[in-house]
Formats: C-alpha cells, structure tokens, sequence
C-alpha cells in the first residue's frame, strides 16, 4: 500500500507543480486527509521536488542551456538591446531574487501560519477567483520576448506569494504573467522556466535540512525512488501538454476546481 501512495504523492506533486492548483497546499491536504506519513517525510519531500525538478530540465534544456551561455557572455560581451537571449536571461535571473529572498528568511514562519487544510482552502478559492478574473479581463497579446524588465521583476515578486500554501507559484505567477498582457501560454512558459531556479533551490535546502537533521530515520530508498519516479514522469508530461492547453482554452476549469475542492474541504473540516 505504502508504493501505491508513493506513486499517488508523485502524480500529485507532478501535477500540482505545473498546474495553477498548488502543490504545497494539495500535499498538505494528502497528508493531513489520508494520513500518509514515512518514517522520513522529509526525504521523501525532498525526491518529489527533485522529480519535479527533473522534468523542468528536461523539457526546457535547449532553452536553459540557450539562456546560461547568453547570461554567460554577457559578462564579457553585455548586448542587452539586440541580443534577445542575453535580456530574457538577465531578466530571468533577477526576477527570481525576490522569491528566492523571501523563501530563505520566511519559508518556515510562513508554513507554519498557513499550512493548516482550512487556510488552504481559503487560498485555492481567494486565488482561484482572482484567477479567473486575471484570465477574463486582460489583454492577452505578447509573447516573453516582449517582456521589459519591469514586468519581469512584478512576476517575480508575485512569485514571493506562492510561499503561501494554497496559492500555487504557477498560478500567481501566470496571473502576474497575464497582468502584463502575455498570451495565456506565454505566460505559463516564463513561470515554468522562471521557477527552475526556485524549484532547485527549495530542493538544495530540504535537502541541507536533511542532512542537517539530528534524528534521520532510516528511509526506504525504493519508496522514495518510486516517488520520484512518479513525480518526474508526470511534471513532465503535464509541462508538455498543459501549454498546449492553453494555447486554445482558458483556465476556467482550473478556477473551477480550485473552489469546488476548497469548499469540499472546508465542509469536511466543518461538519467532522
């Protein structure tokens, strides 16, 4: 039974990554509902991320590679104005300090105030409704390359948000994305690449947590494999086919679900 939860925590994790849903705020409520708990959580915490971690590079590897050597030569050869790649990487980069800022100094104060099931709920429906009208009433007519350096710090300060379980970093951060009038796929792409830096700097510290811990517990390592097997087979796939969504479809179905679960939580929390 443990393998099939395992498998079932990766799907999650994989799923609840990429889509506009949270993916702190699902496995807060998978742990808590089922009551599925390891003698390490925290390591298996830390494999879910790097699966998810894994998928990113993954999809988008001609892309990072691409943007690493332009935001490498820039040091030598700074072309902001004309070189495309060099001013997407910079702003790539500097959009990610103000999360990454955030998450260093306040992730532990922030989880423990709002990692409780019924502050999740709260967030998936405040932000499943902000959402929606984010999706609805602005103008959706740029791609990334249009982006300009103020627009890119503004989503990667509404990245900060997404600490918060239950508002989902891809959601607040399309939301921004559409704010700025980026087309609903375009918007997506630049969360997607625009977190693999957060995704691998939450997996470095669990990981330091891990190894700084003073009670390890003893892990099953096919467990956690399992997991994280799961976790990046389908982030990966939920990357790939979730832009394609989105070049043709809203993301009504996601605000949908977002209040439909939050409520169902909230009368569970409420009539139990």
């Amino acid at each position: 039974m443990n393998y099939f939860f395992a498998i079932l925590a990766g799907i999650i994790q994989g799923l609840t990554e990429f889509l506009p849903v949270s993916s702190s705020g699902h496995l807060v409520l998978f742990h808590d509902l089922l009551n599925f708990n390891l003698p390490d959580n925290l390591a298996f915490d830390v494999v879910l991320h790097l699966g998810t971690l894994l998928a990113l590079i993954l999809f988008f590897f001609s892309d990072l590679v691409k943007y690493l050597f332009a935001w490498l030569k820039s040091f030598t050869n700074w072309d902001l104005r004309q070189n495309e790649n060099q001013r997407l990487a910079w702003y790539l980069f500097l959009a990610t300090l103000p999360a990454a800022i955030v998450g260093y100094f306040l992730e532990d104060q922030i989880n423990l105030i709002f990692r409780t099931p019924f502050l999740v709920s709260i967030m998936l429906i405040i932000f499943g409704i902000i959402i929606y009208f984010a999706d609805h009433y602005f103008k959706k007519e740029r791609t990334i390359s249009e982006l300009s350096l103020k627009s890119s710090l503004l989503i990667g300060v509404f990245q900060a948000i997404a600490l918060i379980p239950g508002v989902s970093r891809s959601g607040i951060t399309i939301i921004a994305g559409l704010s700025q009038k980026l087309k609903r796929e375009q918007a997506a792409r630049f969360s997607f690449l625009l977190s693999v830096p957060i995704v691998f700097g939450a997996g470095a510290k669990k990981i330091l947590d891990l190894f700084s811990s003073k009670d390890i517990m003893t892990s099953d390592y096919l467990l956690m494999f399992v997991g994280f097997l799961s976790s990046a087979i389908t982030g990966y796939f939920c990357i790939k086919y979730f832009l394609k969504f989105l070049q043709s479809h809203s993301l009504n179905i996601f605000v949908y679900y977002r209040v439909v679960i939050g409520l169902i939580i909230l009368s569970i929390l409420f009539f139990s």
